[in-house]
């Protein structure tokens, strides 16, 4: 099954049909606990399997009670706020024993805010009132089930002084749509960070082959549009993982559809533009070029045709 998806809002809904949640900034995630006492199987959004990587979230809940949720894992950062760059180098894990050391030097958290079975029964066609009301009676144990709100615009505002990401306005009506992107959820981030399609890497001065920064673009009926080159918050880590994400993806030319200034194509070593990244920056939308722009992840969890 793949999860429902939120449609980004225009203007926070109001009234009784609405419910509001927070948005966090983690990696969507289903866990299905089927025929197992002990563990529940990790899928994330692309419906890849990612129980290896997070031991400290795969332990069956209810005593291995048949249940499939949906929620969302989180890391905390030093300001005591969710954020998507804590928990970057676990979603690459795919070795038992790195799972278990990252486990426990960089903690996470399961927030569950949907159920879609229990007990072999169907809960998808139920309206998520009734859903809500089934998942606040269970015993999660360490999955921790976040509150609902009336009131969308307060939620708003709150989130947004709490440099929270923002948050998520649901039908109190809707049912589960696996794999639909449905106007029944509507979501609003506040954060100044955008996801950006790679489409070519500059070396380290001196070097050839230490990535240093990437040019980055974003994906438009008219093609690949270049928004600007990240070269901040690319460590040693960072380099290494994303020229290993980047090899054998070479290309002879440019793959954005404009033209990038000759001060930025310059070294630069061009690849196929499927490779998306979150980039922070000053920038509010729409973003035309990049200011001050810094590397914050890779997003496994989507595709360029996702933006």
């Amino acid at each position: 099954m793949r999860p429902m998806l939120a449609t980004k809002g225009d203007v926070v809904p109001t009234g009784d049909e609405w419910s509001h949640e927070v948005k966090w900034d983690g990696v969507r995630m289903l866990a299905d606990v089927r025929g197992s006492v002990d563990r529940a199987r990790l899928t994330t959004r692309n419906g890849n399997d990612a129980t290896v990587a997070w031991p400290d979230i795969h332990p069956a809940p209810m005593g291995g009670r048949d249940l499939l949720v949906d929620g969302e894992i989180i890391g905390i950062n030093h300001n005591g706020v969710p954020d998507f760059a804590v928990i970057q180098e676990r979603m690459h894990v795919r070795s038992a024993t790195s799972a278990a050391r990252l486990a426990t030097t960089v903690p996470a958290t399961f927030m569950v805010f949907d159920v879609m079975r229990l007990d072999g029964r169907d809960l998808t066609s139920l309206p998520l009132t009734e859903r809500r009301a089934i998942l606040a009676g269970l015993d999660l144990g360490t999955w921790q089930v976040p509150p609902t709100y009336d009131d969308g615009l307060m939620l708003r505002d709150a989130t947004l002084s709490q440099g929270l990401e923002g948050i998520v306005s649901k039908r109190r009506s809707s049912t589960y749509q696996p794999g639909v992107r449905s106007k029944a959820w509507l979501k609003f981030a506040h954060r100044h960070r955008f996801s950006f399609v790679v489409g070519g890497w500059r070396p380290q001065e001196g070097t050839k082959d230490r990535l240093a920064a990437l040019l980055v673009g974003e994906p438009t009926p008219d093609g690949l549009i270049y928004r600007g080159r990240v070269g901040s918050g690319i460590g040693g880590a960072a380099s290494r993982l994303l020229a290993g994400k980047l090899a054998g993806r070479h290309r002879a030319a440019s793959p954005f559809a404009d033209e990038v200034p000759a001060v930025d194509a310059r070294g630069t070593v061009w690849v196929e533009p499927f490779l998306v990244v979150d980039v922070e920056s000053h920038n509010k939308m729409p973003v035309t070029r990049l200011r001050q722009p810094s590397f914050r992840g890779v997003r496994t969890d989507i595709g360029p045709e996702d933006l």
